[in-house]
């Protein structure tokens, strides 16, 4: 086969003819000719573009990684900032490891360095595409471990002092490493222990107002994964993290809004204190049931219904209940136990039975008009329906047995029939919550 004949093969869109072609010039090596190719050719922008879409297309099969593995890119080739851009972001530790060790970390620093005080067109690209490519030789595990070096590494620290820069594209970079580094909970609990967070939020703090949205984001990204563990919490908490999140409140970018949410929602897990001060707070409440009804942005209307949920469920506080319904927001944990997600089906149910629990007259007419006990039915009825979430609708029927005009809608509907059903359920959990259910609907008919 001649070589135009199989580039033109790797390079064209996967069919299932052409695929099976481009795995057959895997097991022949073909990427380690490419990066060859790559390295003699690399002044032929035809060739090097052609290179580059293949190398995209080969991506995207698995049989290609023990090849790029086993291929040192770095000393075969000289490495473009287009290549190193398709190579970076191919979902393999051992490319990034390779350029690391290779030493591109310290020639993209040296590139920082020297063009970061330039106003001049093309120093601003070239710090662009190198602080671009840090970020991406991060998404590594090991390479970003390497890097790391227990928060004493000098590249971290160089990173570090990105941030409170006044140049964006490097506060940009510097959040957007720091939420890479942040990836696990070692990395995590160093971080917050020696005062990341506090740079963080004064970044944001120059961003508040007509701010940078990109900075935005990425500061609230790696607040976010900064908050996973238990133990950086209270210490993000106490160190003002919720009060300097709020101020974005107002921001009319999904981005910022979906990150905001996660950042809240991270931060109050297992946090009663913290969970009922956000849930007594109507502005944040009104925002939530708002962005609950995002249609045309899913994630921002997911992670709005989650955190309705988690104000509810870490909390277990009647006030953040009773700020919650005179809000609007019943309605939307009802819609919230149809979900998909298993996850958010569950969180909905659960928080719901809490409502039941701790405020059902509060909440009953609104339960009654978002015709929870005929989606409860349906749940239990459906054989798709996981096994916790068939539990958890036992236990919200039983406690919804406390309304009146509930407990006829759950007689109207002959629950006794489902639930009897599943008294033989293969889950012992399913079958023993299905066994007293059936005595409560049994007693109360």
């Amino acid at each position: 086969m001649s070589l135009d004949c199989w580039i033109f093969i790797v390079c064209t869109n996967s069919t299932e003819g052409v695929y099976s072609l481009q795995a057959q010039l895997i097991n022949m090596g073909v990427i380690p000719t490419l990066v060859k190719l790559l390295g003699i050719h690399c002044q032929n922008a035809a060739l090097t573009e052609m290179c580059l879409v293949a190398f995209g297309n080969l991506a995207e099969l698995e049989s290609s990684k023990e090849q790029f593995a086993s291929t040192n890119i770095a000393e075969e080739t000289f490495i473009s900032s287009q290549v190193l851009v398709i190579l970076l972001t191919y979902p393999l530790d051992a490319i990034k490891l390779q350029l690391v060790e290779a030493g591109l970390v310290e020639c993209l620093l040296e590139i920082v360095q020297q063009k970061v005080d330039s106003d001049k067109e093309d120093d601003i690209a070239e710090l662009k595409t190198a602080s671009d490519l840090m970020v991406l030789l991060l998404l590594g595990d090991e390479s970003m471990q390497k890097l790391f070096e227990g928060g004493k590494g000098n590249v971290f620290q160089r990173v570090l002092s990105w941030i409170p820069s006044n140049n964006h594209q490097l506060q940009l970079a510097g959040a957007l490493a720091i939420a890479n580094f942040a990836r696990n909970d070692g990395n995590c609990i160093h971080m917050v222990d020696n005062g990341i967070v506090e740079k963080l939020m004064d970044l944001l703090d120059r961003h508040v107002e007509d701010g940078n949205v990109t900075v935005q984001h990425a500061a609230l990204s790696a607040l976010r994964n900064l908050a996973i563990p238990v133990v950086n919490k209270a210490k993000m908490l106490s160190a003002g993290v919720t009060e300097a999140v709020l101020k974005f409140l107002k921001s009319e970018m999904p981005p910022v809004q979906f990150k905001l949410l996660g950042t809240l929602r991270m931060l109050i897990d297992a946090q009663a204190e913290a969970a009922e001060q956000l849930g007594k707070n109507v502005k944040l409440v009104e925002r939530l049931v708002e962005w609950c009804e995002a249609k045309d942005h899913a994630g921002v209307m997911g992670e709005s219904n989650r955190l309705l949920s988690a104000l509810i469920r870490h909390s277990k506080s009647k006030d953040v209940i009773k700020t919650i319904v005179q809000s609007g927001g019943i309605k939307h944990l009802v819609t919230m136990a149809t979900s998909e997600h298993v996850i958010m089906q569950n969180e909905a149910l659960v928080a719901l039975a809490l409502i039941a629990a701790l405020e059902l007259g509060t909440a009953e007419k609104d339960l009654e008009s978002a015709k929870l006990v005929q989606i409860l039915h349906r749940l239990l009825a459906d054989e798709r329906s996981a096994p916790e979430i068939k539990y958890n609708s036992m236990v919200l029927i039983c406690a919804l047995m406390g309304s009146e005009s509930l407990h006829k809608e759950v007689q109207d509907l002959a629950f006794l029939d489902v639930v009897s059903k599943l008294r033989s359920h293969e889950n012992k959990s399913v079958a023993q919550q299905a066994s007293l259910t059936e005595q409560r609907l049994t007693v109360d008919s």
